[in-house]
């Protein structure tokens, strides 16, 4: 059977363009395979974001995850720049939970009163007003003050020690100084935010949620930081490794003196006999 030559370019153009047309159905399915995978994960992206924005059922909660936003970036910072010992991430820990439970306690011991005096009496004592008594202003009484300027101070002991800011701000907690300093002027920046934000609940159930679960967060986040510097500081060791290490490496290098030396003789021997076989020739 012959084949017109005709047929046969007709054929071939047929199936160029049959090829042509799958090859854009393929790509057109690509294209909408893709906007498809884009189109799944906007929308993926937009339930966990909504799923992130949704509140709590608690205002204290929902109070306390703004301020953690706020304030453990900055406690994380200073934290992580502790690194000679791990005394001092201990010490800026302690100071920190010890401050923050410092700085409540006003508030908190007023607003736990039950009666309008002792919310007064709580708020005097932690104002730390001055309370001037004048002895012998009783009536009937008869006893004078003592004259100040009569008293001779011979050892200076009357005289108040002064402590620096550093010092008044660890008193209750012990630790590394570092880490106290560090801890001070860390909770300096931060002090205002967590008051207020504690101020603006007044309902028991959400400042006690608030209060406990600062102190358990703030304590959390800490040993997450720690985690995290695993990985950056130096493995702990102990003396029994370090010695066991240095005996290993001892033996090594023994061992690698010994295979020079053998080497070495090796190559003068070989020396030896080519200069014997020249002095033969």
């Amino acid at each position: 059977m012959i084949i017109d030559r005709n047929e046969l370019i007709e054929e071939y153009r047929l199936r160029m363009e049959v090829r042509k047309a799958i090859k854009k159905v393929h790509e057109a399915q690509e294209v909408r395979n893709e906007q498809e995978v884009k189109l799944r994960n906007i929308v993926k992206r937009l339930l966990e974001s909504d799923i992130e924005k949704a509140p709590h059922s608690s205002t204290g909660i929902n109070v306390l995850e703004d301020l953690l936003k706020k304030i453990v970036p900055q406690l994380e910072s200073a934290y992580k720049k502790l690194t000679t010992s791990d005394e001092q991430r201990e010490s800026f820990r302690t100071h920190i939970v010890n401050a923050v439970q410092n700085a409540l306690a006003p508030t908190k011991a007023s607003h736990e009163a039950e009666s309008d005096e002792e919310k007064e009496r709580a708020i005097d004592i932690y104002e730390q007003e001055d309370i001037e008594m004048n002895v012998g202003d009783s009536a009937g009484s008869e006893v004078e003050s003592p004259d100040e300027e009569a008293f001779i101070d011979i050892d200076g002991s009357s005289e108040e020690e002064e402590i620096s800011d550093e010092e008044q701000f660890g008193l209750g907690a012990d630790g590394d100084e570092t880490g106290r300093n560090m801890a001070f002027q860390a909770f300096e920046r931060i002090e205002k935010s967590i008051v207020d934000a504690y101020n603006l609940l007044s309902a028991d159930e959400d400042r006690e949620l608030f209060y406990d679960y600062l102190l358990t967060n703030l304590k959390l986040y800490f040993d997450k930081f720690e985690d995290e510097l695993a990985n950056v500081l130096p493995e702990p060791t102990t003396a029994e490794y370090e010695n066991e290490k240095d005996s290993q490496e001892a033996d090594n290098e023994a061992g690698e003196e010994a295979a020079s030396d053998e080497g070495g003789d090796s190559l003068d021997l070989e020396d030896d006999a080519e200069g014997g076989d020249e002095l033969e020739l």
